[in-house]
């Protein structure tokens, strides 16, 4: 029995299970949307808001200039940011339509940019959209995005999907998903 035994082990040892999050939680963050298993992206869920709640707590700390914070807060800043770089890596490369790879800061854009955005929201800071069947083997596919977000939808594997339809499951689209991909990924009532 699994009693007090939380969380899925996907068949992967400790180590492969922490670096498959670390780098679902890394590509959530940098492309905002990604397409995964039901199953990763509920466990993804998780880790992903646990890294915004560390942000979050800082307060306005998180986001404000250097130069303006005492000594306690810039330490505060730090041990913060070293708590989120062992869970996430420090950069990801985004490449754009034209092929350009950008270098960003993944730790930067969590205190920066997603603690100052969900500031004022309690927690549930992602959304996952259930899509369909994967195509070669039925496995059950799943959106994950934040709550606010906008951008084109990234698989798993790291391939831009931004020209395709957000929802495409195989034979017939749910009702669920053609709303989301006319919508733009906004969820439509």
């Amino acid at each position: 029995m699994r009693h007090g035994n939380a969380g899925r082990k996907f068949d992967r040892n400790t180590s492969h299970r922490r670096a498959m999050f670390k780098n679902l939680a890394a590509n959530l963050i940098l492309h905002e949307r990604i397409e995964t298993t039901d199953a990763k992206a509920k466990e993804l869920r998780r880790v992903a808001e646990r890294l915004i709640t560390r942000a979050k707590r800082l307060g306005a700390v998180a986001y404000t200039a250097q130069a303006e914070l005492s000594d306690k807060d810039k330490a505060r800043r730090l041990h913060a940011q070293r708590v989120v770089g062992s869970i996430i890596p420090r950069f990801g490369a985004k490449v754009d339509k034209a092929g350009v790879s950008t270098k960003v800061d993944l730790v930067e854009k969590v205190f920066v940019d997603l603690a100052k955005r969900f500031s004022e929201r309690p927690g549930g800071y992602t959304r996952i959209i259930k899509v369909g069947p994967r195509r070669g083997d039925g496995a059950p596919i799943s959106l994950i995005e934040w709550v606010d977000a906008t951008g084109p939808v990234v698989s798993a594997e790291g391939s831009d999907d931004a020209d395709k339809p957000a929802a495409k499951t195989g034979k017939a689209k749910s009702k669920k998903a053609t709303a989301v991909a006319s919508t733009g990924g906004a969820k439509a009532e």
